[in-house]
């Protein structure tokens, strides 16, 4: 956060103060007060059963020095109409401020979006000081939180831009007009909201029509939908993926025996070996989306290739870890959709041990298709696990037949697994957030383990 005082903040987001307006907010902004640093700015909403005024005491033991909320509080306080516009109108200011020394980039797509985020937020951090969104927190809130993290000092913006409903996007695009746009691909997510695939392009393209003049599209080049998306722009495009014709491809892909991959990436002018502390081969195109959001920012292939191998995911994608009794956790509990099931049970099925156990929970937000692709991911779960463990889906279970355990609820599925698991055995855990199936994997690891997800390249 660049330094402002409370006046020139109630000046840019049309509020008034209440209390010392010479106060300066020099520290990010926070939601929960509980996360208030030195000098930082608490934004309070007040919500159905919560309001966040209650909590300014809270915000400002923890370090906040103000408040902006829709009402006076025991902190210095700008008080606005509306404390989302507020947010927003601020974290345009400061973006446009910092705009002259700033590269923006925002990354979109109906899977893989905090994983790309978090490859690329190595790849440009290795070139210069970077601020990336923070996990997921990809909306209308979770975007100006992440710009506002930006200072003097910072040279790329990383902003995962989430939707869930056409002119999502160009409503995060009007905050800040992104340099680089990368969209992934087009999947299944959010089809109860967006209804078809065909609007969640629609959706996802929002980002390519709003860059900032003379900025890059990155498109995939495996998904036809996105590669579509070039008629969107008459700005450059860079393509990734294992197409051909891709301007960033990836070739020569081998993993080891924990389903961490090794490839090439290969530009018309060169190529780089890479080696991920990741597990799944998927993890390849998302590298090679991130290497060439890069190249559009200005880091070389090689960079991007020395600097992949150090990124650290946000947690529950596919972390996995030794249990006690020696058995092998694949946490991937943050989220799920058809084809990041599909993608993680292929990661299952790679990695080398004894039984291969699927735990698999509700794919939320299908809309009308839930019932047929539950059936479908049973069917395709039981090919790649030995037992295929269906937490509160009947469809599931049943597409996964005589290989399917039909559990009711996550307790259920904790007392099985305690009472089976066994040395050699690799169990993935995979479902909508939702379904809170993080609870499994953390009863699950809640005795010593060791972290394998960042052990060096040569133990493979």
């Amino acid at each position: 956060m660049i330094p402002l005082s409370l006046g020139e903040i109630a000046t840019v987001v049309g509020g008034t103060v209440e209390g010392d307006g010479a106060v300066t907010v020099t520290a990010p902004a926070v939601l929960d007060g509980r996360q208030a640093e030195p000098g930082g700015l608490f934004v309070a909403f007040a919500g159905e059963h919560v309001d966040g005024h209650d909590y300014a005491i809270q915000a400002g033991r923890a370090g906040a020095v103000a408040v902006l909320g829709s009402r006076p509080t025991a902190l210095p306080t700008v008080v606005v109409e509306d404390a989302k516009a507020a947010l927003q109108a601020l974290a345009t200011h400061v973006v446009a401020r910092l705009r002259d020394g700033l590269t923006v980039v925002g990354v979109t797509g109906s899977r893989g979006k905090t994983s790309t985020k978090d490859l690329l937020a190595a790849v440009l951090s290795s070139a210069a000081p970077t601020i990336a969104t923070f996990g997921s927190l990809n909306n209308d809130l979770g975007v100006p939180l992440t710009m506002l993290r930006s200072n003097a000092a910072t040279r790329f913006l990383v902003l995962e831009m989430g939707v869930r409903r056409i002119g999502d996007i160009s409503k995060l695009t009007g905050l800040v007009a992104p340099d680089v746009g990368v969209v992934l691909n087009v999947g299944q997510a959010h089809l109860s909201h967006l209804g078809s695939r065909e609007a969640t392009a629609q959706a996802k393209g929002e980002l390519v029509q709003g860059l900032a003049p003379g900025g890059t599209a990155v498109l995939s080049a495996d998904d036809p939908r996105v590669v579509a998306m070039r008629s969107l722009t008459d700005c450059p495009v860079l393509t990734f993926g294992q197409a051909e014709h891709a301007d960033v491809r990836v070739l020569d892909v081998v993993l080891d025996r924990l389903a961490r991959p090794s490839f090439t990436l290969r530009t018309a002018a060169t190529s780089a070996r890479v080696g991920l502390p990741l597990v799944g081969t998927h993890q390849t195109l998302n590298a090679s989306a991130a290497a060439a959001a890069g190249l559009a920012a200005g880091v070389p292939l090689d960079g991007a290739a020395a600097a992949l191998p150090t990124v650290s995911l946000s947690k529950w994608r596919l972390e996995l870890r030794d249990l006690v009794g020696g058995a092998t956790l694949l946490n991937d509990s943050f989220n799920a959709d058809p084809d990041s099931t599909r993608a993680a049970l292929d990661a299952l099925a790679a990695i080398e041990g004894g039984r291969r156990i699927a735990v698999l929970g509700e794919m939320l937000e299908l809309g009308d298709d839930n019932e047929a692709e539950h059936r479908a991911i049973g069917e395709y779960a039981a090919s790649r696990a030995d037992v295929v463990v269906a937490v509160g889906t009947r469809p599931l279970a049943d597409g996964a037949g005589e290989r399917a355990v039909a559990l009711a609820d996550n307790a259920a599925a904790v007392e099985w697994l305690r009472g089976r698991l066994t040395a050699g055995d690799v169990v993935l855990v995979k479902a909508s957030r939702g379904a809170r199936l993080d609870k499994v994997a953390a009863a699950l690891a809640s005795g010593p383990h060791d972290v394998l997800v960042g052990r060096p390249m040569d133990d493979r």
